[in-house]
């Protein structure tokens, strides 16, 4: 521990004569306070960093060793307001490492990352401090504050438990050390993945691109071109090339060729998970045993609406039951289908399904996504979706020119509520690139909260996407699936944008993780209603409106592989489950252990060499682990949720504001399930998701 405190004091020594002028060392001098990224340079993030963390520890020893009686003012809130500083230039670099990581943005993550762990033990096993937060929770009045105060106190109280404050000697010691290897492996893991996805290329001629629709094929052109091959076609594992090819090329052994590379990311090499993904689950088994629980998912659970591993279990087995048989039946009939298709037996492999449902969902329904691309132009889109925020809680979205932005294809935007009021920026980022990581995300830049002078103090809010970029001829055309991502972190971002909290630490999505996304899934179930649709969705050049008949397709077909989607969510619910489960450190084949894992759930013949795990990052970098079950236990809540705007109306005002007042404003100024109860007038029921997905008459 002298090691590190030493090499850090020389750290800070160093970077202390760099910081002079440094963008982050005062409040951004912008209108909203928005982040200046024409002013930001990458080398100015690292001085940042160490001296915000010098500041912040400052503020938390002269907490600590105030001679002054605890209180609340004192010591919970003095500590909620402590660290401006660094959370103004984390809440830059972090969203910038995920969204636009160049290598030098990687160095110095690599860098700081056992320092800001290291930093974050600083604070949470302060034994003054720690004594401190202890007394005034012991002595609380709850009298005297509101019921938000006594949240804050809870969960501060919790924060420190959990974080190892209450522990002694040789225990802390080895938390401490523990916490920075977690933070370590987590760190080269994500950077693993980012950087053996950017190195696996398919490149293929003409004749290869059988099937193909004519949008993949020139997003193809083009990737090729970038690359400086023109004439060529490449196909990579980013999304949106790699989804249409796997759905559309006639290419079975094309389509098994890129599909091994998918499951085999980071399976051999110097960019190898393997033994990182054993390391981090023997880390945090650790860590949970030496804060008193057997295993992760107990510690992970004690703070989430589960609660425990028997209701996690209890909502997977239940739903595996309801929707195997409905998946066994729909498989013999996709077989069939293949079959008779191909004109010989086809036992589906998991490099066929997608190319075989799609076949037989457009036989069933004659809809497939390029049917639909037309009527999805971005814009119009944005129009869309921006325009459901504005029907359901009167907000308003103007683009804001004269913002900086990160990269040129990110807009920014001014939100306004129905009286004007300023609630937010919102900025949007939607097309792939090296630097990005793959999936969806929102995040933010600064969170709402209400300042020392009870100044409102708004967010800043982005959403990431990798959505099908536009070409030379055409414009950028989404996919339905495009679409509904949208719709979903849409749905993140106004749980932060219509938060209205007193305190940053409780307000808008720094909720329970199995509830985070019941405002996201609940925006989705917009994508399979008339009214929405007829809203937005044109064609990008006639400007004709989506025909009802296709409006009436995509409803029909909304229940076509629910069963199949609902087993691969679970079989990631269980994966995980898997990992953190674990009493005993792992010393296995990892490949061999998430073959068991999943067997309940599996649709397939497992592939050898074929891995989730060593690219699984919501459950090994991200905030998933233990977690991942929580997107399906949302869905219970969203579809309960929804069925009660089918029974009023799916714009109706009151309903909507109620959604808005017991949900999306509350962030966890109260229990979740409380929330929900406010809301919904009981407690959620299954029937619902079931019935959504035809899995129930």
């Amino acid at each position: 521990m002298r090691k590190i405190a030493f090499t850090l004091l020389l750290i800070i020594t160093l970077f202390n004569q760099m910081n002079a002028g440094n963008i982050f060392s005062q409040e951004f001098k912008t209108t909203h306070g928005a982040v200046p990224f024409d002013k930001i340079r990458t080398t100015d993030y690292e001085p940042a960093i160490m001296q915000a963390i010098k500041d912040h520890e400052a503020e938390v020893l002269a907490i600590a060793n105030s001679t002054d009686a605890p209180t609340f003012e004192n010591t919970i809130l003095a500590l909620e307001h402590s660290g401006k500083s660094l959370n103004r230039v984390l809440g830059v670099f972090y969203p910038m490492l995920s969204a636009n990581a160049d290598d030098s943005l990687i160095a110095i993550s690599t860098r700081i990352s056992p320092v800001i762990s290291a930093h974050s033990n600083f604070v949470t096993l302060n034994e003054n401090l720690w004594k401190r937060i202890n007394v005034v929770y012991k002595n609380f009045d709850a009298a005297k504050y509101s019921h938000e105060d006594k949240r804050l106190l809870e969960k501060t109280y919790k924060s420190f438990v959990r974080s190892g404050a209450a522990l002694e000697g040789e225990a802390k010691e080895k938390y401490r050390q523990l916490t920075i290897q977690l933070t370590e492996l987590t760190l080269k893991f994500e950077q693993n993945c980012l950087k053996d996805k950017a190195r696996y290329e398919l490149w293929l001629k003409k004749e290869d691109l059988a099937g193909l629709p004519e949008t993949a094929v020139e997003a193809a052109a083009e990737d090729a071109k970038q690359k400086g091959r023109e004439g060529e076609y490449l196909i990579t594992l980013y999304f949106p090339s790699y989804s249409p090819f796997m759905k559309y090329s006639s290419r079975r052994d094309l389509r098994e060729k890129l599909y091994r590379m998918y499951n085999t990311q980071c399976t051999s090499g110097e960019y190898s998970n393997v033994e990182i993904i054993k390391q981090i689950a023997n880390t945090r088994l650790a860590i949970a045993n030496v804060l008193g629980f057997k295993t992760f998912a107990d510690y992970q659970l004690q703070e989430r609406m589960a609660k425990d591993t028997k209701h996690v279990y209890a909502m997977l087995d239940q739903l595996r039951k309801a929707y195997l048989p409905v998946q066994r039946a729909d498989m013999q009939r996709l077989e069939k289908f293949a079959s008779q298709l191909e004109g010989k037996p086809i036992k589906i492999m998991p490099w066929d399904y997608s190319y075989y449902s799609n076949k037989e969902k457009d036989a069933n329904y004659n809809i497939d996504d390029e049917l639909l691309r037309p009527y999805f132009e971005l814009n119009n889109v944005i129009e869309g979706v921006f325009g459901l925020a504005t029907k359901l809680y009167g907000l308003q979205f103007t683009e804001n020119h004269n913002a900086q932005v990160f990269h040129p294809d990110v807009q920014a935007f001014d939100v306004t509520d129905r009286d004007g009021n300023f609630i937010g920026m919102l900025y949007t980022d939607f097309f792939p690139r090296s630097t990005k990581q793959s999936g969806a995300w929102m995040t933010d830049f600064r969170e709402q909260h209400f300042d020392e002078n009870g100044n409102d103090v708004r967010p800043l809010v982005s959403v990431t996407m990798n959505f099908t970029k536009p070409t030379e001829t055409k414009p950028s055309l989404l996919t339905f699936y495009e679409v509904e991502t949208f719709c979903h972190e849409f749905g993140h971002a106004l749980h932060s944008l219509l938060s209205q909290c007193k305190h940053q630490s409780l307000s808008g999505t720094n909720v329970y993780r199995d509830f985070v996304e019941l405002p996201s899934q609940f925006n989705e179930n917009y994508m399979t209603e008339s009214e929405f649709l007829d809203s937005f969705a044109k064609h990008y050049l006639t400007g004709e409106k989506i025909p009802q008949d296709l409006v009436d397709k995509i409803i029909a077909s909304s229940q076509y592989g629910a069963a199949y989607a609902c087993l691969r969510q679970l079989s990631f619910g269980y994966l995980d489950m898997a990992w953190y489960t674990l009493d005993k450190p792992f010393e296995g084949d990892p490949f061999k252990f998430e073959q068991e894992a999943t067997k309940c759930v599996s649709m397939f013949d497992p592939v050898d060499g074929c891995i989730m795990s060593t690219q699984f990052g919501h459950i090994f970098s991200g905030g998933y682990a233990s977690g991942y079950y929580s997107y399906k236990w949302a869905e219970v809540l969203d579809a309960d949720a929804f069925s009660k705007f089918k029974e009023d109306g799916i714009f109706n005002q009151a309903t909507a504001r109620a959604f808005q007042e017991c949900v999306l404003s509350k962030g966890s100024t109260d229990d979740p399930m409380e929330l929900y109860v406010k809301f919904r007038g009981r407690e959620p029921k299954i029937d619902a998701l079931l019935k959504r997905d035809g899995i129930k008459k």
